[in-house]
């Protein structure tokens, strides 16, 4: 293999898309990026290291004039193989690289929830349309074990599963003073302040209003600051107004520099109820920071002491505001960064995947028809 190509529903500020730019930094294969909508601060990270990203302004998950361009563009490229991210993606990724002639097709599943895909609620239709295209490919890769399991459940053969979890650079998040300052600074947060923080995006699964709920009853003294874009996110600002906490609450849209982010708080809290990973759960490990969880794959599929410093809570509000409490019992403190974090080192994750291209790349599927 000399050339892939990766296609990925967007390019915003998000875990599956912040994978790319560290992945094909190790990757021993040229790539290529198509991202079919929000080519955002992603795409221009990628472009700075060199790669080529193309954005096919996809209007709508039914455009369906973006299959015939993105064959085009396969074809013309002369990929080897091509690796799908997110569910827009693998759907219509798989189809142009089969009309294009590719065969040799993995697809990443970073985000299928017991009852949610990416936020969105999971329908008949959504699945059927899944599996479908599917087949398509060569492999399906599960960022978890969780996520496999939830696979073969919908219908995938194992055998076409493969596990590779997703990967961070650790010395990225490494706790840095002098940044803690200037964001603290930047959001306007009180000396002093105990800081109360969480990344993702703003969609009932991820479970931002039991924390908005919890940091309502907290004293004055803690601050939550919520960093990611998404539909919640005027509801958000409602529910901290009702609750006479919108001083306290401070939503900062998406935010490209989360190590940053992660040195101006003292506690990382993730009330996602629907978790496939928890990579912003590791990032937070990474950066020394004491973590609540409601549900991350990455660490409870672990033994304990591999994350000493992640405690698994409640999804109500209640259960999080009486974690919150215990932690602040023990003021703002950096921990050392665990054994988990070095498990999922980005190197590892990019050794993996090669294995898989290279099984793909030689395996290939056997001969089936467009759905």
């Amino acid at each position: 293999m000399k050339r892939g190509l990766h296609i990925i529903t967007g390019l915003g500020v998000g875990g599956a898309e912040r994978q790319l730019p560290a992945l094909l930094r190790r990757l021993p294969l040229a790539c290529d990026v198509v991202t079919l909508t929000n080519p955002g601060a992603v795409a221009r990270d990628l472009r700075a290291q060199g790669v080529r990203v193309t954005d096919l302004g996809m209007a709508g998950s039914r455009d369906l004039s973006v299959l015939p361009r993105l064959a085009g563009l396969i074809r013309a490229g002369g990929y080897d193989l091509v690796h799908t991210h997110l569910y827009r993606a693998c759907v219509y990724g798989r189809i142009a690289a089969r009309l294009a002639g590719v065969r040799a097709v993995v697809a990443t599943e970073h985000s299928l929830g017991a009852r949610r895909i990416e936020g969105r609620p999971l329908t008949q239709a959504t699945r059927a349309l899944y599996l479908a295209t599917e087949r398509l490919g060569a492999a399906t890769v599960a960022v978890s074990a969780t996520v496999a399991e939830r696979l073969i459940t919908w219908g995938v053969p194992a055998g076409r599963i493969h596990v590779v979890p997703n990967g961070i650079e650790p010395a990225a998040f490494r706790f840095d003073p002098q940044a803690r300052r200037a964001v603290r600074d930047r959001l306007g947060l009180p000396p002093g302040a105990f800081v109360v923080g969480g990344v993702g995006r703003l969609v009932p699964g991820k479970g931002f209003d039991a924390l908005v709920r919890a940091v309502g009853t907290l004293p004055e003294g803690v601050r939550l600051v919520l960093a990611g874009e998404g539909p919640q996110r005027a509801a958000l600002t409602r529910l901290a107004a009702r609750l006479g906490a919108a001083d306290r609450v401070v939503l900062t849209g998406e935010w490209p520099d989360v190590p940053g982010l992660l040195a101006a708080f003292d506690l990382f809290v993730s009330p996602s109820t629907e978790e496939t990973f928890g990579l912003a759960v590791l990032e937070a490990l990474a950066a020394g920071l004491p973590v609540l969880h409601v549900t991350c794959p990455a660490v409870d599929e672990l033994p304990r002491r591999e994350a000493p410093g992640a405690r698994r809570v409640g999804r109500e509000a209640a259960d999080l505001a009486r974690a919150v409490r215990a932690e602040l019992s023990l003021g703002a403190r950096r921990l050392p960064v665990p054994d988990a974090v070095r498990r999922y080192d980005v190197d590892r994750t990019a050794e993996r995947l090669m294995a898989v291209y290279e099984a793909a790349h030689v395996a290939l599927p056997e001969e089936v028809g467009l759905p």
